[in-house]
C-alpha cells in the first residue's frame, strides 16, 4: 500500500492514465473546434472582402468601358457634339486615312481616333461604294462635331452631300474676283473658302505644281482657272471647286506648249502672263496674234521699249482688285499698281508680276505663236479696228488719223 492506503500493485495504471487522457482530450477537442470556427470566420471575412473588391473592380471597369463607348458613339453619330466650326487647311492630297483621322483628333473634333480608324477600315470593308478612305483632296475645310466622321471624311474627299447642281460658264477673260462672286452668287460655296484654296492649296497638277503665293499678285491662281462651262454641286467643296478649273488648263497646256515655250525661252508663267494681256487687249481672235508680237517684240528690246504700253494691266487693278479689296486684305490697290501698271509712265520694265485674266485656248496659242511683223505699237479705234505701227513716229501719224480722240 502507498501512503494513502491504496495498493499500488493493484492499481490499473491503464485506467488512471485513460481517465486522465480523456479530460485532455476532451479539452485539447474543445479548443481545437473554437480554433476552427474561429479560422472559419475568418476566412469567410476574408472571401466576402475580395467578392466586394472584385465586383467593384468590375462596376469601375464597365464603366469605363460604357463611357468610352459613348465617346466613340458619339464620334461617329455626332449626338452631342459641340457646332462650333473648325477650319482644317491641308496644303496638299493626304493620302493615309490615318494621317487624316489623327488631324481631325488634334483638333478637337473626335475623341478616340483609334476606335475611328478600326471604324473607317471596317465599313469600308463590308461597304464597297462611297468609300471613307484616303485620298483626301487639298483645300481648306470647314468642319463641325455635328458633321459625325463619316460627313467630315465626306467632305475631306471633295464630295458633298447635296444632290442639287448648277451649270455656269466663265467666259474667256474672267479675272478671280468675277469667277469668285459668280461662284457664290449661285451658292457653289462662299469667297473666304475659295480665297483661302486659291492662295493657299496645292494641288497635284504640273501647270500649278511650282506656283507659290507672291506678295506682288493679289491671286496666286490668276491666269490658270481655264474659262469653260462646268457643272457644280449646290455648297460644294472650294478645293473640289477650283479643281475643276484646274483640271480643263491641265488638259488645255498641253505638252506641246510646254516645248513651245522653251523654244521662246519663257517659262509657262510668262506665257499665260503674255496671253492673259492679249486675251483683254484683243477686239477678236485675229488681232491675237498681232497683238501678241507686238508684246514679243518690245520684250525683245526693253532698253528701248522698256514698259509695255498697255492699258489692261492697269485696268485689271483699278476695275477688279480694288473693288474685291477689305479692311483686312494685306495690301491696297495702289501697292499693286507698283507691279501691274505698264503704262508709259510707268517704272514696270517688261510683264506686270502676274496675269490679269484667265485667258482662252486662242489667246494661249497666241502667245506662243505670234505673227511674223516687228510692229511695235498698236491701237483700236471707237469701232474695234486695230491698227499697228513700228516706230513711235508712224504710231502718232496713225493715232492722228485714225483715232484722234486718244491720248497719247
Amino acid at each position: 500500500m502507498d501512503n494513502l492506503g491504496f495498493n499500488s500493485d493493484n492499481q490499473d495504471t491503464n485506467n488512471d492514465i485513460y481517465f486522465s487522457n480523456g479530460v485532455e482530450n476532451d479539452a485539447a477537442e474543445t479548443k481545437t473546434a473554437v480554433a476552427v470556427k474561429k479560422n472559419k470566420k475568418k476566412k469567410r471575412g476574408s472571401g466576402i472582402g475580395s467578392t466586394y473588391l472584385f465586383f467593384l473592380f468590375v462596376i469601375a471597369a464597365s464603366m469605363i468601358v460604357s463611357i468610352y463607348a459613348i465617346f466613340c458613339m458619339n464620334d461617329i453619330f455626332a449626338i452631342t457634339k459641340n457646332t462650333s466650326t473648325v477650319t482644317i487647311s491641308l496644303t496638299q492630297q493626304v493620302t493615309d486615312t490615318d494621317k487624316a483621322i489623327d488631324i481631325l483628333s488634334d483638333n478637337g473634333l473626335i475623341k478616340c481616333k483609334q476606335f475611328c480608324k478600326l471604324f473607317v477600315k471596317l465599313r469600308d470593308s463590308f461597304f464597297k461604294s462611297s468609300k471613307l478612305g484616303a485620298p483626301y483632296e487639298a483645300g481648306i475645310y470647314y468642319l463641325n462635331g455635328k458633321m459625325g466622321l463619316e460627313g467630315m471624311l465626306i467632305n475631306m474627299k471633295g464630295n458633298t452631300a447635296s444632290n442639287e447642281t448648277v451649270k455656269l460658264t466663265f467666259p474667256e477673260g474672267y479675272t478671280v474676283p468675277d469667277i469668285i462672286k459668280k461662284l457664290e452668287d449661285n451658292g457653289v460655296c462662299s469667297k473666304s473658302a475659295l480665297v483661302s484654296v486659291i492662295q493657299t492649296t496645292n494641288f497635284d497638277f504640273s501647270l500649278t505644281a511650282d506656283l507659290q503665293a507672291k506678295e506682288s499678285v493679289p491671286y496666286r491662281l490668276e491666269g490658270f482657272l481655264f474659262p469653260d462651262t462646268y457643272e457644280f454641286f449646290i455648297d460644294e467643296s472650294a478645293a473640289s471647286t477650283i479643281r475643276k478649273f484646274l483640271q480643263q488648263g491641265e488638259n488645255t497646256f498641253t505638252e506641246k506648249y510646254g516645248e513651245r515655250a522653251k523654244e521662246l525661252g519663257m517659262s509657262t508663267y510668262e506665257i499665260i502672263t503674255i496671253a492673259s494681256i492679249i486675251q483683254k487687249e484683243a477686239a477678236n481672235d485675229e488681232q491675237m496674234p498681232i497683238i501678241s508680237a507686238v508684246i514679243h517684240n518690245r520684250l525683245d528690246d526693253t532698253v528701248n521699249f522698256p514698259t509695255l504700253g498697255c492699258q489692261s494691266t492697269t485696268d485689271y487693278i483699278n476695275n477688279k482688285v480694288k473693288p474685291s479689296l477689305s479692311s483686312t486684305s494685306a495690301h491696297t490697290s495702289d501697292y499693286y499698281l507698283t507691279y501691274y501698271n505698264t503704262n508709259n509712265s510707268s517704272t514696270v520694265v517688261g510683264l506686270p508680276a502676274g496675269p490679269i485674266c484667265n485667258p482662252g485656248k486662242s489667246a494661249i496659242e497666241a502667245a506662243l505663236y505670234p505673227a511674223d511683223t516687228n510692229a511695235k505699237f498698236f491701237f483700236h479705234d471707237s469701232e474695234g479696228e486695230m491698227y499697228t505701227a513700228s516706230t513711235l513716229q508712224e504710231f502718232k501719224e496713225k493715232v492722228a488719223k485714225y483715232a484722234p480722240y486718244l491720248e497719247y
